[in-house]
């Protein structure tokens, strides 16, 4: 069986995407063949490079409103890398249908809430300011529907009295990078049960 080709997608440091691909070693089912920015100073470019990861940049600025012709630029490079899976990990751009349908089943990402609680920006706070008494971390299969499709894995924080929005994104962030390379081994290997952690 030959591994999995994973294609990274990211916009700024590149944390998830570092421990995906430090994670892809050994006997695990996938390898990673990109990692692709529309950030050109994306810090988590060098860090893929250091990893001697190919990396590619498609800067959505010149594109304008038209998302179509800048995922018509963004999908050359993954499809050129012949990508089985794509991962977003911090990748800030919404993506419409018609990207994510090419790679429906084979799209990951990852979101800092419990799903489906709390889709889109600022979930720590809203956490927060909703009084929860827990939060975390969802891996879930990318459709076109904003931070929904099928939640492949959890991981859940306690709130702790005197949080704020930072402290909480730290912990999360702890488990995400626990989360999303367990979900990813499990998903490569053509296994969609959920993972919970902890």
């Amino acid at each position: 069986m030959n591994p999995k080709r994973v294609a990274i997608l990211i916009s700024g440091g590149g944390s998830n995407m570092v421990t995906l691909v430090d994670s892809m070693t050994g006997d695990h089912p996938a390898r990673p063949c990109l990692v692709l920015s529309n950030e050109a100073s994306a810090g988590g470019l060098a860090k893929a490079a250091a990893r001697s990861v190919p990396t590619a940049v498609v800067d959505h600025r010149p594109f304008g409103k038209d998302r179509a012709a800048f995922e018509a630029e963004l999908i050359k490079p993954i499809l050129e890398a012949g990508a089985d899976i794509v991962c977003l990990a911090g990748f800030m751009r919404v993506l419409t249908a018609g990207f994510v349908d090419r790679f429906q089943g084979r799209m990951l990402n990852i979101h800092p809430s419990l799903l489906p609680k709390y889709k889109g920006l600022h979930t720590h706070a809203r956490a927060l300011a909703a009084g929860d008494t827990e939060h975390g971390c969802t891996v879930h299969e990318v459709t076109s529907e904003l931070d929904d499709g099928p939640i492949l894995g959890q991981a859940r924080v306690a709130i702790e009295p005197g949080d704020t929005p930072e402290t909480l994104a730290a912990r999360v962030l702890i488990w995400e990078h626990k989360l999303y390379p367990a979900v990813l081994r499990r998903f490569a290997a053509g296994d969609r049960r959920p993972v919970w952690l902890p």
